[in-house]
């Protein structure tokens, strides 16, 4: 028995010596990926006095705000707050205070009105648009956008009395707007005003617009603001909208704020599921009824969320750049998604706010069915919002949706549909992410990392795709692990601090456009 328990445990020795020699490549391979991955976030991390592709960005004039200067700046915040442009619907929204917008940016922003080299015009009755005429026509001119309409919100379960009165609680200035959008409004403006009281006067042209009905699908606005400057022959070296922040806190394994700059955002299917059947008394039921059939595929959808497709859009990105900010032995899985992908994926869909990630969710927003408590309704319907995976179409989630319910006597009829925007350059030759990676560390030195995402929402920005291929969407705000619930919900705020660094940020990337080579020398630059 002797030769035989030796044998077998030279035989396992000899498999496990096999395994470890055959994991050798992969475990050098994980360990290469990681450090070469820190070692180019770092790189990208060090940009000041120099760049790459021979970008050339000159020392930007700090911001050095009064005292006098930041309570004005608050000030003009809450102002805008307080003017109550609602949009209910496309059809119905709060014209009167949308009217009352213009008048009010003229009076706080005198500089700006008066400057010889701005344009101010009003774009399709409220929206507005601003030309800024830089002292180099070879530049080519970029542009900053945000919207100025608000979602609807009543005092009901609010911190404060009214959600319209900007009222300032504990360092923080509460009112619908304070996040979505009247932050980056105001923040615009104002920036532009503190520089033109220094008598700065930019290098480059730059535009900025303010679409009026973001929040109802930016028809009569930033789409009225594209016609006119596509009319115009405008090209634009890159598009800076809202969309994501600098989070802190959020990822819970990441030890320092990251920000994370949209370079795309998720397609969107707004559709109506509907089941029609013969009406009848409640004495007498049928065995099926429209509200059962209805409520069993809403069901079917709920159970079956759409696949998972982390790894096939800009999130590998994301996370692989933001790999050096984890702790071990994060650091190594993130670095080396091309292994770990399915298990991370897995990972992130079990919160709701990861989720959005890696998959086309699906959102049941309305259901409508009966009349009578003892009618069995002709009629039941519901309305379903997909926002869709970069790495699908309409046509594929619309699809899918039908083999999962699989019962054709529920009829699907798409309202509004339109698939994911292309994906932005991210790289160092790209005007806009040199200027953003700048602007980010100048205010905001204390960042783990700028990467690429994807920005879950939908915004202004996807109708700008005619005038430029580089559309990003950065909020530059701090934002926190309870701040989530506050879009479109209760208790949206913005702390004053937070708001200061977002006009700061402004004023610097202003300064920081003025680069001395053109955005892309394979293209005609455009002339205001």
């Amino acid at each position: 028995m002797a030769p035989c328990r030796i044998r077998l445990r030279w035989v396992l020795w000899t498999v496990v010596l096999g395994l470890c020699i055959a994991l050798l490549p992969i475990l050098v391979v994980l360990v290469a990926r990681t450090y070469t991955t820190r070692v180019s976030a770092a790189a990208g991390l060090a940009l000041r006095g120099q760049s790459a592709h021979q970008w050339v960005i000159k020392t930007a004039q700090p911001t050095a705000l009064s005292p006098q200067e930041r309570q004005e700046l608050k000030e003009a915040l809450k102002g805008a707050i307080r003017l109550q442009t609602v949009s209910f619907s496309d059809k119905e929204q709060n014209t009167t205070a949308l009217a009352e917008f213009e008048p009010y940016i003229r009076r706080v922003f005198p500089e700006l009105f008066s400057a010889p080299f701005i344009q101010h015009e009003v774009i399709g009755e409220y929206s507005h648009l601003f030309t800024i005429q830089g002292s180099n026509p070879q530049l080519q001119p970029y542009m900053l956008i945000a919207h100025i309409d608000v979602v609807p919100a009543t005092s009901d379960g609010w911190d404060i009395d009214d959600p319209f009165s900007a009222e300032e609680r504990d360092g923080f200035i509460y009112g619908r707007g304070t996040l979505d959008n009247k932050n980056s409004v105001v923040a615009i403006l104002h920036a532009l005003e503190f520089l033109l009281r220094r008598n700065y006067r930019p290098r480059r042209s730059f535009y900025i617009g303010f679409g009026h009905d973001e929040e109802v699908g930016g028809k009569k606005g930033a789409m009225k603001i594209v016609t006119e400057l596509e009319s115009r022959g405008v090209e634009l070296s890159f598009l800076l909208d809202e969309g994501s922040f600098i989070f802190d806190g959020v990822f819970t394994a990441v030890k320092k704020p990251i920000a994370i700059v949209g370079i795309t955002e998720k397609g969107s299917i707004t559709a109506s599921f509907s089941v029609t059947l013969a009406p009848g008394h409640s004495s007498a039921p049928s065995k099926r009824t429209s509200i059962g059939i209805l409520s069993e595929a809403i069901s079917k959808l709920e159970l079956n969320p759409m696949p998972n497709l982390f790894g096939h859009g800009p999130e590998l990105m994301m996370f692989e750049q933001m790999a050096p900010e984890f702790s071990f032995p994060l650091n190594i899985i993130m670095a080396n998604l091309w292994l770990f992908a399915p298990l991370v994926g897995r990972i992130l869909e079990q919160v709701p706010s990861t989720n959005t990630l890696v998959r086309t969710t699906t959102a049941i927003t309305m259901f409508h069915a009966g009349v009578k408590s003892n009618v069995i309704p002709q009629s039941a319907n519901a309305t379903i919002n997909f926002r869709i995976h970069p790495s699908q179409t309409v046509e594929q989630v619309l699809k899918i949706a039908e083999k999962t319910i699989d019962d054709n006597r529920v009829k699907i009829e798409t309202m509004n549909a339109f698939d994911p925007l292309p994906v932005s350059p991210w790289d160092d030759q790209t005007l806009g992410v040199q200027v953003f990676r700048q602007t980010i560390l100048d205010v905001f030195p204390d960042v783990g990392g700028i990467v690429p995402g994807i920005c879950v929402a939908n915004t202004d920005s996807r109708h700008y795709g005619g005038l430029t291929k580089a559309i990003y969407r950065f909020n530059s705000v701090i934002f926190k692990p309870d701040d989530l619930p506050r879009f479109h919900g209760l208790n949206e705020r913005i702390s004053i601090e937070s708001y200061e660094k977002q006009v700061e940020f402004f004023f610097q990337l202003i300064q920081n456009s003025d680069i001395d080579e053109q955005a892309d020398p394979h293209r005609d630059s455009h002339e205001l």
